[in-house]
């Protein structure tokens, strides 16, 4: 699995959660909602990384899945964009090649 983000998400994440250089930010799996696994979905909390199975940096932040949610992604890639009539990021689950 490979976690991307791109520039307007980041920019959004680091402005709405007020996030800083050294800043961490946790997808992670909570049950309900609508996601990649009927029941369950995508969250986010800025936490620090303890085992994590991707990540990427991006403006000195760190973006990550940690390993106890990396079923919810079975191959699949995380991409986050930035939808620009929604004003948010969005999640996209890419099937792994």
């Amino acid at each position: 699995m490979k976690l991307q983000i791109n520039e307007a998400a980041a920019t959004w994440y680091e402005k709405e959660l007020e996030m800083d250089e050294n800043s961490c930010l946790r997808f992670f799996v909570r049950y309900g909602g609508a996601g990649n696994v009927p029941g369950f979905s995508l969250a986010i909390k800025q936490d620090e990384p303890h085992q994590p199975h991707a990540s990427v940096q991006l403006n000195g932040i760190t973006y990550y899945v940690e390993e106890t949610d990396a079923w919810y992604f079975e191959d699949k890639d995380l991409i986050v964009n930035f939808d620009k009539n929604l004003n948010e990021p969005i999640f996209i689950y890419e099937k792994i090649s």
